[in-house]
């Protein structure tokens, strides 16, 4: 039996069911107060399915309330259709095409992919990568095709949007951010705020990298200019490889990605990359546990020198 013959991907009342198993493990909690203990089921005729109310604040709600999915009109089994597919696809899905498998519009199917990024969003926690010795991987890529009108055509990147990742080898984990320029006014605050200083970091010959590397365990150099890409266990290989994953879903799925949205595209990869050993059902659980808290806002600011 396939995964999408799921009731939950069927049904609304299944869907908010699982919801609620998902989002609240051991009982209701309040959205509102955070109680746990006084909340009482409202199961009248004239209640909707799934309507609580807390006896502390004296408030109602369901499952819903303080999520992504608060006030939405979609029905929540393709909510759950939506956050499936985006989970399992690899190089992700295209708002053209889960307009067309959900049977919603274009601009719906845009604004709940955006709302699911929103929750992959900080998959991976916050705490220091790296640390105890392990080895953290820093590298920059640049995205973006289209030079300014009027622009000569050629090499170069100053027309490109500017990214930077780490990947932690033995944890698994990356974190990819959208920078405004590649110096190291920019990169090493994100280095120090991201590596644990007894981390080993790998980098290529960047002079960006030269100061902030003396600040951590050790720095790995691998100089690509002069077609160097190993030494021993020295390289930059496993972000490398992550930076194709991206692109080619960047290039081969999306398209055109604008200034305003990158982060968010970042997050879905970044998402992917790190629930990648478990099984496609299990990343969308994963996925559904960040819509908590979360408002979709269309301001994205990037981070500045």
């Amino acid at each position: 039996m396939s995964v999408l013959d799921s009731e939950f991907f069927k049904d609304d009342e299944a869907a908010r069911q699982h919801l609620e198993a998902i989002r609240w493990p051991n009982g209701p909690v309040c959205p509102h107060c955070g109680c746990m203990d006084n909340i009482k089921k409202l199961e009248g005729k004239s209640h909707r399915p799934g309507l609580y109310k807390c006896n502390d604040c004296r408030k109602q709600f369901t499952v819903t309330v303080g999520t992504l999915f608060e006030r939405s009109r979609i029905p929540l089994h393709k909510w759950f259709l939506a956050v499936y597919f985006l989970c399992s696809s690899k190089k992700g899905m295209s708002s053209h095409q889960l307009h067309r498998m959900l049977g919603v519009t274009y601009k719906t199917a845009w604004f709940m992919t955006h709302r699911i990024r929103e929750a992959m969003r900080d998959s991976a926690g916050f705490d220091l990568m790296g640390g105890n010795g392990g080895t953290v991987e820093v590298d920059e890529t640049f995205w973006g095709n289209r030079k300014p009108r009027g622009q000569k055509k050629g090499r170069g990147y100053a027309h490109k949007e500017k990214i930077l990742s780490l990947v932690e080898r033995e944890g698994g984990r990356v974190r990819s951010y959208h920078v405004e320029r590649v110096n190291a006014a920019t990169l090493a605050p994100i280095m120090r705020e991201q590596i644990a200083q007894d981390s080993r970091i790998m980098t290529d010959e960047a002079s960006q990298y030269t100061k902030v590397g003396r600040e951590f365990a050790d720095h790995g150099v691998v100089s690509h200019g002069i077609g160097e890409y190993v030494q021993g266990n020295v390289h930059t290989n496993t972000i490398e490889g992550y930076f194709s994953v991206m692109k080619r879903g960047l290039t081969g799925t999306y398209h055109h990605v604008s200034k305003q949205h990158l982060k968010r595209y970042l997050s879905e990869f970044d998402f992917r990359y790190n629930y990648r050993a478990v099984d496609d059902l299990e990343r969308t659980v994963y996925a559904m546990r960040g819509i908590s808290g979360k408002r979709l806002l269309y301001s994205a600011p990037i981070a500045k020198a």
